[in-house]
């Protein structure tokens, strides 16, 4: 901009700021004087003119909602939710008593006073009540291979419960116990929560009973091999509310006091570092394992990596999958297994999938996403680019066998 603009224009701005300040010096000389009807009449039109001009420029601008203002909305949280979260203590009695326990040489000598260790082993763990009827879910883990479970609420009372099914792939469980009237927890929604927002954590961590941190969401959708734990088909949510062992099992909530995860994970390397099953994929389990008392995962028989430059570069220099690859982004098979629905659909290795039931699919995360919404036996579109052909075609997804799970 030249210098005799720049100067007109602050030419310009000069003149707007001193006809307000004019205008606004005349307005209250003016509302210091007399003033006849006419002149009233004669003056509005010229006020409502400058009060359009000046809305027409400064536009009513959308505020983000103020934040929150109750300072003790964390114990109104945990009070709505609290009496509904329960201590879990998994005991397994079918462990056998070592050998050399039973020599006759030490019981000779030890006599009366032999060390002999109890034949079981305990764990504690946390859980929630989800319907009246006493119906409870925790991670799988807390429950793994438990001969006797025992739940023990936060008025005292102590049950004890029956493991109805538990999921490995998910990390969850099913646990019952005989009661009714039982107080429960209210279901958020994980669309509804963005990173920054309160978190809120309840649990029996390291022993210790009704135990409540708090901090933010630090991230969401995780995938499970983003986590540690690549064998598990969950995305996490990731927070930085403190969880020790023995929280696991225990809901995350949200400010409101709804649950939105279930806490399970913890990264040993790292501190501040929390991640809970979300809401939708831990229900969706737990009605399975109450109906049926198991959960069949859909299951396609593919292995896959995401596309990148280096990754092309080195599938086509160490020939991996006999094919070569020219695209540098998107989600390759690289290996279709023998006897599953890939296989009976037509996949093949080297192709690049870009849209499963309909979606646009970036990483093999969703794709997993998308295959674990579809339904065991039901035709799964599939879109697939091979040769520089766009193709789709249709799977069949089949339960995961047991030994991948």
């Amino acid at each position: 901009m030249s210098l005799a603009l720049k100067q007109i224009g602050l030419s310009v701005a000069t003149l707007l700021v001193g006809g307000g300040l004019g205008w606004a010096g005349h307005q209250q000389w003016q509302a210091q004087q007399p003033q006849t009807d006419a002149q009233a009449e004669a003056s509005a039109p010229i006020v409502q003119a400058a009060l359009n001009a000046e809305n027409t420029e400064l536009p009513t601008v959308a505020l983000p909602p103020p934040a929150q203002s109750n300072p003790n909305f964390i114990a109104d949280a945990v009070n709505r939710v609290g009496a509904a979260v329960v201590r879990i203590d998994a005991e397994n009695q079918d462990l056998e008593v070592p050998e050399g326990f039973e020599n006759p040489f030490f019981r000779r000598f030890f006599g009366d006073e032999m060390p002999v260790p109890e034949p079981f082993q305990q764990g504690t763990g946390s859980g929630f009540i989800i319907s009246q009827d006493g119906r409870i879910i925790t991670n799988a883990h807390v429950v793994e291979g438990a001969t006797k479970v025992t739940v023990t609420l936060t008025d005292g009372r102590i049950f004890e419960g029956t493991v109805v099914g538990t999921d490995k792939v998910t990390d969850v469980a099913a646990v019952k116990i005989d009661a009714d009237n039982m107080p429960a927890v209210v279901f958020g929604k994980t669309d509804e929560v963005s990173p920054g927002q309160w978190a809120i954590a309840i649990g029996n961590p390291l022993g210790l009973d009704n135990t409540v941190t708090a901090g933010i969401i630090s991230a969401l959708g995780r995938s499970s091999t983003e986590v540690g734990i690549p064998d598990k088909r969950v995305q996490f949510i990731q927070t930085d509310a403190a969880i020790n062992p023995g929280n696991s099992g225990g809901p995350l909530l949200n400010d409101r006091g709804e649950v939105i995860g279930m806490n399970t994970a913890i990264r040993k390397d790292a501190q501040g570092l929390g991640f809970a099953i979300p809401v939708e994929t831990f229900n969706r389990i737990a009605q399975q394992l109450f109906e049926k008392g198991e959960v069949q995962h859909p299951y396609l028989g593919i292995q896959m990596v995401l596309l990148t430059p280096e990754m092309r570069d080195r599938i086509n220099a160490e020939d991996e999958i006999g094919v070569k690859v020219n695209a540098d982004s998107g989600v390759l098979i690289v290996r279709v297994l023998d006897d599953t629905p890939a296989q009976a659909g037509g996949l093949k290795a080297g192709d690049i999938i870009q849209r499963v039931n309909g979606e646009v699919v970036e990483t093999p995360t969703d794709v997993q996403a998308q295959v674990d919404a579809g339904e065991i036996g039901q035709p799964l579109e599939v879109v697939i680019q091979r040769g520089g052909e766009t193709q789709t075609v249709a799977v069949r997804p089949m339960p995961l066998p047991s030994q991948l799970q």
